[in-house]
Parts: C-alpha cells; sequence; structure tokens
C-alpha cells in the first residue's frame, strides 16, 4: 500500500520506519545532526512549499532517506493506520 504525504507524492508504507514531529525531535542535538548529515548526503526531500511540521523516515532497497512533509505526525499515522500499516511515532 502507497501513503499521500503531499504534493502529489506517496511512500511504499512498507518502507516507513518513524515518523517524527520537526518541533519536538529537532530539540536534541543528536537529531539535528542527524537531519544535517542526511542534508548534505543528498537524503532529504522536502515535499512541500509550506514551513514542514514532520519528518518520515524510510530505508528501501537499502538506502535511507527523510521526507519533510507539511502534515503533523498525528495526519500522517491516520493515514498509516488507513493503509493498514501500524505507524511509528
Amino acid at each position: 500500500m502507497y501513503l499521500p504525504i503531499g504534493s502529489d507524492m506517496s511512500l511504499r508504507d512498507s518502507s516507513i520506519i518513524g515518523i517524527f514531529d520537526l518541533d519536538n525531535t529537532t530539540s536534541s542535538k543528536d537529531t539535528r545532526a542527524f537531519l544535517k548529515q542526511a542534508e548534505d548526503g543528498g537524503q532529504v526531500v522536502t515535499v512541500t512549499d509550506e514551513l514542514p511540521k514532520a519528518f518520515i523516515l524510510t530505508r528501501e532497497f537499502t538506502m535511507d532517506r527523510v521526507y519533510l512533509t507539511q502534515f503533523s505526525t498525528a495526519t500522517v499515522a491516520a493515514r498509516c493506520e488507513a493503509a493498514g500499516q501500524k505507524p511509528t511515532k
């Protein structure tokens, strides 16, 4: 199944590792360092022109990718549940 994450983009629900709130997680220096490293490595995909509220970490074909979305973690989690996938927050 595929999960819509905004701007006509969808992810395979089985590739999702976690859904994280940007306001809560970026207070940690480790998370900020992880996101900076992902951005420097070209692994960040921005799915919105709006201020992102959450990021979704995926692994597909042994490649990690971070998607920034305008949807809240609650919205993404509800979409996961509707697709039959248990979300990880």
